[in-house]
Formats: structure tokens, C-alpha cells, sequence
């Protein structure tokens, strides 16, 4: 049995007129290349970009190949980009088979934004980038889970 091959997704995400918005860009990774890397490659995030983060937030096969997706923030360059559909979502066919027979892009995308969103409550350096890039965090941020227990009653 062989190895599946790899590719590097990177979701690419920036705010229009205050929603959302991504542009895929992917590639296989090649000659030992570490998928972190490749992601940021892809994305033209340096060290030197303000508020730049780059998070793995799911993987996925693909026609063979293990297929890594990364969010990327901010995307340098926002044309031909698609608004994220914050409802999309994909699930496995049973609990012990979490993988779906097809995978929509939306969906992944709409994951991505989910995980970044309870990471900016979570994880102390993703919680740095969002200050630095608060118009895009902004709508991120709307999309953080209640914690159990904090849901406050509602009169009726």
C-alpha cells in the first residue's frame, strides 16, 4: 500500500462590506516540504504582515490525496473572492464514520471560520492576531460558540 499524496489548502479569508469572504488557493506539497510552509506560501503571509495568522483547521481525502486546509488571514489580495455561507455544513454518514463521501468547499470554509471564531476565545496568540486586524476578526468573532451554561433565561 502506497502513501496518499498531499495537498495544501488554503482558504484565504478578508471582510466585504462586513461579511466574510474567501478565495481557495492549493497545491501539492513536493520535496519534503513542510505543509505550514506551503500554506504560507500560498497565501503570501510573511512574518512581516500586520495581523497575519495561518491555522490548520481540517483535513480531508480527496481524489487520493490527504488534502490539509488551512485559514489564512488577511488575504493580500481580495478579488474573485466567495462569501463564506456560515450555515454550510458536512457530516459523516455515522458516528465512527466521520468522513462524508463528498465534501463541499462552502462547507470547509464555513468550518474554518467556526474554529478561528472559538480559537479567538481559546488560544492566547490567535487572541493577539485579532486586535491587530479588528474589521476582519470582528465578524469572525460573531461566530464563537456559548459556552454550556452561560445562556441566560429568557422571560416568557
Amino acid at each position: 500500500m502506497s502513501s496518499p499524496g498531499v495537498v495544501v489548502e488554503a482558504l484565504l479569508l478578508s471582510v466585504q462590506d462586513g461579511s466574510l469572504r474567501y478565495r481557495p488557493r492549493s497545491t501539492p506539497v513536493t520535496d519534503g516540504a513542510h505543509p505550514d510552509d506551503v500554506a504560507r506560501l500560498l497565501a503570501g503571509l510573511s512574518p512581516c504582515t500586520e495581523g497575519g495568522l495561518l491555522h490548520s483547521t481540517s483535513w480531508r481525502v480527496e481524489q487520493g490525496a490527504v488534502v490539509l486546509t488551512y485559514a489564512a488571514l488577511p488575504d493580500l489580495d481580495p478579488r474573485h473572492t466567495r462569501p463564506v455561507r456560515l450555515d454550510a455544513m458536512t457530516s459523516g454518514p455515522h458516528p465512527l464514520a466521520p468522513s462524508p463521501a463528498t465534501v463541499d468547499l462552502d462547507a470547509v470554509a464555513a468550518h474554518a471560520c467556526r474554529h478561528l471564531a472559538m480559537l479567538a476565545d481559546t488560544d492566547a496568540t490567535v487572541a493577539a492576531a485579532t486586535r491587530l486586524l479588528p474589521q476582519l476578526w470582528e465578524p469572525l468573532r460573531k461566530l464563537a460558540p456559548v459556552p454550556a451554561g452561560a445562556l441566560t433565561a429568557v422571560a416568557v
